[in-house]
Order: structure tokens, then C-alpha cells, then sequence
């Protein structure tokens, strides 16, 4: 018999969540598929302003995810690929956590409440860009139905990524 999922809450991100979003990803195991490192804290609080620009416009983003305790943990969500290599134009999904919380499956049901939640708004396929050694979000591309869709290049670190997808 599988454990319950954990419970999870995800809400649109605050102008605070960057200064917790900052702390928590400054862990180079968390950075490690992601530059190495946390971005300036500068970044944070534009990915954060952008998150809730997109969760009004679209209906969804990289929200924040916040465990049973009401701690923040990471963000878990959905916005549109705007990079202009990979699957440029489609909805990504995508999830990062701080590393205490791997591992208990909190990515995997913050994830399942974001497809929830994307599909609500009329989407209806979904990609999640991953680095090929990541085999943690790997393995929640899996417990999530996705499927390898193609493989690519990562421009800045010139490793193998994988496109996963999922068409409800």
C-alpha cells in the first residue's frame, strides 16, 4: 500500500517568498541542475513579481509550494517556455525544493495539484524540461504519466537535457 501523498498548499508567491525562495535554493545541491548556485536575490524577486503577473493573465505559475507545517518549501508550478531554444511557446511544468524535503514526496503531489490546476484552465499538454543526470525529476516526470519527447542541448552548461511530455 503506497503512504498518503503529503500535504501540500500552493498559493500565488509573495513579494516575501523571494528573500525565503533566495535562502532556501542558496544550497548548491538544490542549484546543482540549475548554474551551481542561487541566482541574486534581485532575480528571485523578479521571478516572483513575474509569477503573479502570470497566475492573473493566465490562471496559473510557478507557485509556492508550503508544506503541512505552513512552511515554505520551494515552488512547484506551470508557465510558458520563453527561452528561445526547446520546446519555445508551450507550458512547462517544473518544481524545485529545498533539499530537506526531498524525497518524501512533496514535488510528486505539488506537481499532481499543478496539472490539477493547468488543465483547469484549458490546457492541454504540458512539457517539463529536465537535465538527463537529474534522475530525482526524472522520476516525478514518471510518477506523473510523462513521457521522453525528445532530447536537447542545454545552451549554458552544454549537457544533455530531456523534454518530457504530457497531453491530458
Amino acid at each position: 500500500m503506497n503512504p498518503a501523498p503529503p500535504a501540500v498548499r500552493l498559493r500565488v508567491p509573495t513579494h516575501e517568498d523571494a528573500f525565503t525562495w533566495h535562502r532556501i535554493f542558496a544550497d548548491p545541491d538544490v542549484m546543482e541542475f540549475h548554474g551551481g548556485r542561487a541566482a541574486e536575490l534581485s532575480v528571485y524577486e523578479e521571478l516572483t513579481a513575474r509569477q503573479r503577473r502570470h497566475d492573473a493573465e493566465l490562471g496559473f505559475c510557478l507557485w509556492t509550494v508550503v508544506d503541512g507545517a505552513d512552511r515554505v518549501i520551494g515552488f512547484t508550478g506551470a508557465q510558458p517556455w520563453e527561452r528561445d531554444w526547446g520546446p519555445t511557446g508551450e507550458i512547462e511544468i517544473g518544481w524545485r525544493l529545498g533539499r530537506e524535503h526531498w524525497g518524501k514526496g512533496y514535488a510528486t503531489a505539488a506537481a499532481r495539484r499543478t496539472l490539477e490546476r493547468v488543465r483547469a484552465t484549458g490546457v492541454r499538454d504540458v512539457v517539463a524540461m529536465v537535465d538527463a543526470r537529474n534522475t530525482r525529476s526524472a522520476a516525478v516526470t514518471r510518477r506523473l504519466g510523462m513521457r521522453l519527447a525528445g532530447t536537447f542541448t542545454i545552451p549554458a552548461s552544454h549537457r544533455e537535457g530531456h523534454c518530457y511530455r504530457l497531453t491530458f
